[in-house]
């Protein structure tokens, strides 16, 4: 076997002598360099799950016991209410969340409020009044977009409750001997994710150039195939990171291409603006405490691929630094460690009261996103190749793909694989200025 020198690290490779043969590359080509790719390397490090389809669906379900919050849709005039006494037609509640747990912008009927829960609610003075649903809700109130609830109250008192007063769901109450109440259930969200065909051709030697022996490096051949199996692996790095997914059709048949991470989380997660002074690092706070709830299902730890200027900027926040020197670290409240990672990055450790910021430098995170970090939850990400009927297209070594007649030699890397991308409000864009 082989072996390819790749920065001072010796990794093992295939026989670059064979003849007609399919080398599986997948599981060595991660350890070249991995400084240089560290969103690949964590995603087959982690996160690595084949797929038997180009074409693969993900199905998400997110926690439904965290979604128990509505709010009032119209203001409630000041009235009088005696506990347990009274049946009212009180209010119609609308919820910020689908029937998939997703937060949307507009208003939903909260599937979820039934017959019997107690839900309390704060009045124009802050106090915090008890409802019980005396009645089955009405989902199709308001054109489908709130509920009208039928509520007894469990208080005695004159009062108004503002529109847009928050509403949450604090458990039920039955009486003996009753049957069973309603029911509600969530739906999984089905998505689409695409491998994409990466190839990357070693140059054509003639069988004069892969004879001759050359100054410095002697075997040309070995030192080109080196630097084409970084190439191919920066490729795929590239298109997990900034690719658009989609499937076209051509005459030569179907060009998936596969979802990337920061367009993906644009479009579809979290988007967070700060500013490069260091009174941001409030405002970074700030988002942790959105961006960290446990209702959107978020893991407590986010691996943060964060360009260099980005990462300077975090790191003169750091004990010893000029801003710490001067205006001391105890009003940043936050803990900050430069840690060696496991797969050979140096990570900077960022602990809030929330959770957990790993950020690694990634070196493609440069030119339009220079200001660009995207923290990924890489419990909800995989890298998917296409692997199916004895076949593994992750990464293989096709060796002389010339012609027969051809007194050359000529091999390719090709991959077939693709990112899934899950539960897309666990991850986040940072975009700074």
């Amino acid at each position: 076997m082989a072996e390819y020198s790749t920065q001072g690290s010796a990794v093992q490779g295939v026989s670059i002598d064979n003849n007609r043969r399919i080398f599986n590359f997948g599981e060595r080509v991660a350890e070249l360099a991995p400084i240089e790719s560290p969103f690949y390397t964590y995603l087959k490090g982690v996160a690595n799950k084949p797929t038997d389809d180009p074409v693969f669906k993900m199905l998400e379900e997110r926690h439904q016991w965290q979604r128990r919050s509505a709010k009032i849709k119209g203001a409630i005039a000041s009235a009088g209410y005696t506990n347990g006494s009274q049946v009212l037609n009180l209010a119609l509640v609308d919820s910020d969340y689908d029937v998939y747990g997703r937060e949307v912008g507009t208003p939903v009927a909260p599937q979820f409020v039934l017959e019997g829960q107690i839900v309390a609610v704060a009045d124009t003075t802050g106090t915090v009044r008890n409802f019980k649903v005396s009645g089955t809700p009405d989902l199709t109130a308001s054109g489908a977009t709130a509920a009208q609830l039928d509520l007894t109250p469990l208080f005695t008192a004159t009062c108004a409750f503002a529109d847009n007063a928050a509403v949450e769901i604090v458990g039920s109450a039955f009486a003996e001997a009753t049957g069973a109440p309603s029911a509600w259930k969530d739906e999984l969200y089905d998505r689409e994710g695409y491998c994409q065909i990466f190839k990357t051709a070693v140059p054509v030697f003639s069988g004069t150039a892969l004879a001759t022996r050359y100054r410095g490096r002697p075997d040309e051949f070995k030192r080109v195939y080196a630097k084409k199996l970084k190439e191919h692996k920066a490729d795929i790095e590239k298109a997990m990171l900034f690719g658009l997914g989609r499937s076209d059709e051509s005459a030569s048949g179907p060009e998936r291409h596969t979802h990337g991470i920061v367009p993906y989380t644009e479009a579809n997660g979290q988007v967070f603006n700060f500013t490069y002074a260091s009174s941001a690092w409030d405002d970074f706070l700030d988002t942790t405490e959105t961006f960290f709830s446990p209702e959107s299902g978020n893991s407590g730890n986010k691996l943060v691929l964060a360009s260099r200027k980005v990462l300077t900027w975090l790191n003169k926040l750091g004990t010893g630094s000029f801003l710490n020197n001067t205006v001391g670290s105890s009003q940043y409240k936050f803990d900050l460690q430069t840690i060696p990672g496991a797969f050979g990055h140096t990570v900077t450790k960022v602990d809030t009261m929330y959770g957990t910021l790993h950020f690694v430098m990634e070196p493609f995170m440069r030119g339009p996103y220079e200001n660009y970090a995207v923290a990924v939850d890489l419990s909800n990400v995989a890298y998917r190749p296409l692997v199916g009927n004895g076949q593994n297209r992750d990464t293989v070594i096709m060796t002389n793909v010339q012609a027969n007649d051809s007194d050359s030699r000529q091999d390719m890397v090709l991959t077939e694989a693709g990112l899934e991308i899950a539960l897309p409000e666990t991850h986040a864009i940072m975009k700074f200025s």
